[in-house]
């Protein structure tokens, strides 16, 4: 077997948990008139047409800015934008309308392309397409009158959820309409948004030039909080308005918001399922949590100290040992696949621990987390009313005595563990007092 064909092998094993996960969601996916006309575009059709038949409820929002621009150049019309907001007056929008209704046709005919190549539901069906937002006026804002420029006013999400039990990809365009027959032009980002929320989503994706939210240093930023993204919009000269939306959608209750790019082959399905993912993610709290292990957790942290184990570096443990002491365990989650794991076993009548399997899978040493891990050992040894710990190692006593240990000798260990003690393995001895940390008064 080559190497690429391995990799591909591994890859599709350990997307086996997202494809599960994802089976039944809905996701709404968005993206600009910018990501129809660019080369990559028919790749991401196909990989929404693999979504599709893996089950995912999918709702497509599309732009279609280039197209207009281009539409009214060659009517000879202005291009006004301001505030990233279209002035639609009465002349422009029947470009404007021509131009989103080409785009729509050309997307819709590609995912028929698609769907046939795969097979899928021949003779029903697939896209459906409607009046499904209404929308009003944007008024005058900041002295700009936008005319026939509108806002959302509701989505008719109980029509978009038949489409979707029946089987069907639903696309909408950013074009809204009132109860009197009036049309609007709409920005896509508030209409995969508003459609978001009013679907109770499970994920949305914007898809954008760059390959997610870039630190002001230019590095890809994997992962975002709402605080964290809310400091960041701040924080740039420009508006980023995927942030900003994918922010307020997060906010109002959607789970997770991803930012990836249109131009990178195959970004929408690493982001899917892989772990780190390829772009952005916005979540209302922290991707990983440090949180006590449980029963359930038995075979994760298996899979996880098998391969330290067989090196040599932990003494084996059984399944059955393991059941019986799961509860010692502390472990770090990443998107529901344990990463990391230590264990702390008191001995309460010398207020002593023992800091036992402290384990980071291989993909994620480059971070902090076994830090992270000994702080919440120390926190949970303290609360237990224990003032010290040890730790017997083989391989890694330069870590242990970087953060703090000392070398010890057998004879300083709590007497019951000195009975267990292997001579033959031979593990070095380290020792470190604990410290409360005081109260500052106020």
């Amino acid at each position: 077997m080559t190497s690429d064909t391995q990799a591909y092998v591994n890859w599709f094993r350990h997307s086996t948990p997202y494809i599960n996960a994802h089976r039944g969601k809905t996701f709404v996916i968005a993206f600009p008139g910018e990501a129809v006309a660019h080369t990559n575009f028919l790749h991401f059709i196909q990989d929404i047409v693999l979504l599709h038949s893996l089950g995912i409820r999918i709702v497509l929002v599309h732009g279609a800015r280039p197209q207009i621009d281009q539409r009214l150049e060659e009517s000879g019309l202005p291009i006004r934008i301001e505030y990233h907001r279209r002035v639609t007056d009465l002349a422009a929008m029947p470009a404007a309308l021509e131009a989103i209704g080409r785009t729509s046709i050309q997307i819709q005919c590609h995912l028929a392309q698609g769907m046939a190549a795969a097979h899928i539901h021949p003779g029903k069906q697939l896209v459906a397409t409607g009046n499904y937002v209404a929308a009003k006026p944007y008024g005058v804002r900041n002295g700009v009158d936008y005319q026939l420029s509108g806002e959302v006013r509701k989505i008719n999400h109980t029509a978009i959820h038949q489409q979707l039990d029946d089987g069907d990809l639903v696309l909408l365009s950013p074009i809204g309409f009132s109860p009197t027959g009036e049309v609007f032009n709409l920005l896509w980002e508030e209409v995969a948004a508003a459609t978001a929320i009013a679907l109770k989503a499970d994920k949305i994706l914007y898809l954008s030039e760059q390959e997610g939210i870039l630190s002001t240093d230019g590095e890809l930023i994997r992962e975002l909080t709402v605080p964290q993204a809310s400091e960041l919009i701040n924080d740039f000269e420009q508006p980023h308005y995927s942030l900003i939306s994918a922010r307020d959608t997060v906010t109002a209750g959607i789970n997770r918001a991803h930012i990836i790019s249109y131009e990178e082959d195959g970004a929408l399905l690493q982001e899917l399922f892989t772990v780190d993912g390829k772009g952005t993610m916005l979540a209302r709290e922290n991707y990983e949590k440090v949180r006590a292990a449980t029963i359930d957790d038995v075979a994760s942290v298996l899979e996880l100290i098998e391969p330290i184990e067989q090196q040599g570096i932990l003494v084996r443990r059984s399944r059955e040992l393991l059941e019986t002491e799961i509860e010692h365990f502390t472990l770090i989650e990443r998107d529901g696949k344990v990463i990391a794991c230590a264990a702390l076993y008191p001995f309460p009548d010398e207020q002593a621990g023992e800091l036992a399997c402290v384990v980071v899978h291989p993909e994620y040493r480059h971070g902090d987390r076994g830090d992270t891990l000994l702080k919440t050992i120390e926190q949970r040894a303290l609360t237990r009313g224990l003032n010290s710990l040890f730790v017997l190692t083989t391989r890694t006593a330069h870590w242990f005595v970087e953060r703090g240990f000392a070398a010890a000798t057998v004879a300083e260990l709590p007497q019951h563990r000195q009975s267990l003690y292997n001579f033959q393995r031979n593990s070095k001895v380290f020792l470190k007092h604990l410290a409360a940390k005081k109260t500052p008064v106020r």
